[in-house]
């Protein structure tokens, strides 16, 4: 009985551990989506909005005009692959000491939530696992004030 015991409690560790490392690696992956979708932009490479950016995006942004009114930007994928090859195409607007600060919320078996500071401001996340690979669904975002 005794050893049944140990054998049972040791399975449970082992499970334990090995859930652990599966749910690190999920949250890796995740961040590596956002990672992507940010230095794709401040790159200037759209390849990286190829691989983390599902095709349905649905982006919506609020940034302060000249006038200091809030303006709202829709974007779809499209737009933000070719944003990703222009934006910072003089290397004016991002570098190496941008910041790309990203939290992961929750990652479950095939949803997850973040959030992205960056040098245009905060981008809130939705991501979809679609074939085994995270991929970003939703973004909204808004200017630094």
């Amino acid at each position: 009985m005794k050893k049944v015991l140990i054998l049972l409690a040791c399975g449970l560790i082992c499970a334990g551990i090995l859930t652990a490392l599966d749910s690190s690696s999920e949250e890796a992956a995740v961040r590596a989506a956002v990672l992507d979708y940010v230095e794709g932009v401040y790159n200037v490479q759209p390849e990286r909005i190829d691989r983390s950016v599902h095709k349905s995006l649905r982006k919506h942004g609020f940034y302060k005009n000249e006038k200091g009114e809030w303006q709202e930007v829709p974007m779809t994928f499209e737009r933000l692959r070719n944003l990703a090859g222009n934006w910072n195409k003089d290397g004016k607007r991002a570098n190496a000491k941008s910041p790309k600060e990203i939290t992961i919320f929750e990652v479950k078996n095939k949803t997850a939530s973040a959030k992205l500071v960056a040098e245009w401001g905060q981008d809130y996340f939705h991501l979809g696992k679609y074939d085994g690979k995270w991929m970003i669904t939703n973004v909204i975002w808004q200017s630094l004030d």
